[in-house]
């Protein structure tokens, strides 16, 4: 085992010696100041009770296993408690924390440290966070000779997330600005390993996560969530950042979301929404969920059915955000009615003056808003369809509906 290499249940219970090198206490516990900097040991705290001191990093001048820390300074201060400050063994020891890389919660058990020379000065550095058997057998062992338990140790495979790979999840809105852990991480995750994750979280967490990352993250993620920890998780929230959100998820499932809420609750965050959102969600909310006007999804692309195909490209460049999900343009008449459904695919072997109505589907399937969902499951299964558009008692084109939401639908029941 590596020299420089220090574990957090060592440090705990260290000596800590003055210029003559007499003893004047022993490390309780350390700490982090991560807006200063994410990896350093930034105080010691030494003592105990009521009588505490701290010893700043830059008044170490040597850590060393079997002896001790060395001071270079012994002006020391009674400690305080700052908001700040990440505290091991009081915040982070035995506590939950992402593993960004492996994309899980993990239980930290111990830290290793790494003991690096800084001039005339030693500091420790935290590089790994231990979760395996080698961590529960030292801090079992904890207060024995540290050469000791290293030796008997060797024998068990290590276990251990780089720190670098980790994110904090701070529940105490009273101590969560002190951390500068970067939450990049998160936001860089597919939305569905992302909701895995969330949902291990106790529900002061999954509050701060949701406080913390991009709105439109939030919302991908939140659309993988299961409807009643949607609620819980909108609930926890204030009103304004639970807005944000729900105008980031597409119209059915912030409808769906909204409807496992209070209605108090639901109409403050509908407050909260600019008016175009607000006014799709409202009217979704107003179809029962078990019909087709409950699943069915407001975004799509229509247009004239004398439309031609370079019409379409110029709406498809204007509806970016649903090309992802998009697989069929709808035909409208002039009195809104739906005449045709047109496979997106078909546009690309056409020239830009063909009408769509020549590129559409030979049989237009649809379902009234009042429609059974057990009835259009049934219609999705039997036609192999992709995207099922809604029609109201008019025959106007309200909404669609795609495989994503049946499947959405049979994971439910």
């Amino acid at each position: 085992m590596a020299d420089n290499l220090l574990f957090f249940t060592e440090l705990t219970g260290m000596p800590v010696l003055d210029l003559k090198g007499r003893r004047i206490g022993r490390v309780k516990d350390a700490a982090l100041v991560p807006l200063v900097n994410p990896s350093r040991i930034d105080r010691y705290l030494v003592g105990g009770g009521e009588s505490w001191l701290t010893v700043r990093y830059d008044q170490v001048q040597s850590v060393e296993l079997g002896r001790g820390i060395q001071l270079s300074d012994e002006m020391l201060v009674p400690y305080h408690d700052d908001e700040y400050m990440l505290r091991i063994a009081r915040d982070l020891l035995d506590q939950q924390i992402i593993d960004v890389n492996g994309r899980k919660v993990v239980r930290v058990t111990d830290l290793s440290l790494e003991i690096q020379s800084n001039g005339p000065h030693d500091v420790l550095a935290v590089v790994d966070v231990d979760i395996g058997i080698r961590s529960i057998f030292r801090r079992l062992f904890q207060g024995a000779p540290p050469l000791w338990i290293r030796r008997l140790q060797r024998w068990i495979p290590p276990n251990s997330i780089r720190w670098d790979y980790c994110n904090v999840v701070e529940p105490d809105p009273l101590r969560r600005l002190r951390l500068n852990i970067s939450y990049q991480g998160l936001e860089e995750m597919h939305p569905a390993d992302l909701a895995d994750i969330v949902e291990e979280l106790s529900p002061a967490e999954r509050e701060a996560i949701f406080e913390t990352i991009d709105s439109e993250v939030a919302a991908d993620a939140l659309s993988e969530i299961e409807p009643k920890m949607q609620a819980s998780i909108l609930e926890s929230l204030e009103p304004e950042k639970a807005a944000d959100i729900v105008e980031e998820m597409s119209p059915d499932e912030a409808a769906d979301a909204l409807s496992e809420l209070e209605d108090a609750t639901s109409e403050e965050i509908l407050d909260e929404m600019d008016s175009a959102e607000k006014t799709e969600v409202e009217e979704l909310l107003e179809f029962d969920r078990d019909t087709a006007g409950g699943m069915m999804n407001t975004e799509y692309v229509a247009l004239h059915d004398h439309a031609s195909v370079a019409d379409a490209l110029g709406a498809l460049r204007g509806n970016e955000d649903l090309l992802e999900t998009l697989n069929t343009l709808f035909l409208v008449d002039e009195e809104e009615k739906l005449t045709a459904a047109v496979p997106l695919a078909r546009l690309f072997i056409a020239s830009g003056g063909v009408p769509l109505k020549d590129l559409a589907s030979g049989t237009l399937i649809h379902v009234s808003v009042d429609e059974r969902q057990d009835r259009v499951t049934e219609i999705f299964d039997k036609y192999n369809l992709l995207t099922l558009p809604v029609v109201d008692e008019d025959g106007k084109l309200a909404g669609v509906i795609t495989a994503d939401d049946i499947i959405s639908v049979l994971r439910e029941s």
